[in-house]
């Protein structure tokens, strides 16, 4: 292929269809014009089909019989993870608690200039301002892993948790 690309290629393509189609209208009028480009359309797409790069058929096939499950995103997400936490300690404990003590982490140090995990005593002191608050901290209070339940976290306390959250 030359410097100009695939232009000189199309333009004498251009002319002899017009050339052909021109001969075709001489001879059968508007039903060879027809029929002329048409069979000019076909041929151009089985030329082009033929220049592209060739598919990987085990590659297709592959694509088809390894479907992964879409993952879940944003707010259809979060649900499920709070409603999961509220049914499940093990999932609560897994998967929110986390990242509400990351929370919690993140609140202490700007609020309070506070390392939740250097200093948990004085995060605690700061977080417990009553008997109920303290009663959220066992909810919250960083550890390593926790004593399996059946019952997940209960609806109020999560929701008094996260105002507590809110609230630091």
């Amino acid at each position: 292929m030359s410097k100009q690309g695939p232009r000189p290629e199309l333009i004498i393509a251009a002319i002899a269809i017009a050339v052909t189609g021109i001969a075709a209208t001489v001879m059968s009028g508007w039903p060879g014009l027809a029929v002329t480009v048409t069979a000019a359309a076909a041929i151009g797409l089985v030329v082009t089909r033929g220049l592209l790069p060739g598919a990987d058929t085990d590659a297709a096939r592959k694509a088809v019989l390894k479907r992964s499950p879409r993952p879940l995103s944003g707010y259809s997400r979060r649900r499920f993870t709070v409603v999961s936490s509220l049914q499940s300690r093990g999932y609560y404990e897994q998967e929110l608690r986390p990242v509400l003590e990351n929370l919690l982490a993140a609140r202490l140090a700007e609020r309070h200039g506070v390392n939740l995990y250097t200093d948990p005593d004085q995060a605690r002191r700061i977080f417990c301002r009553g008997r109920r608050d303290a009663a959220l901290w066992t909810w919250i209070q960083p550890r390593e892993a926790a004593a399996a339940a059946r019952r997940g976290i209960p609806a109020y306390t999560l929701a008094r948790l996260i105002d507590r959250l809110e609230h630091l």
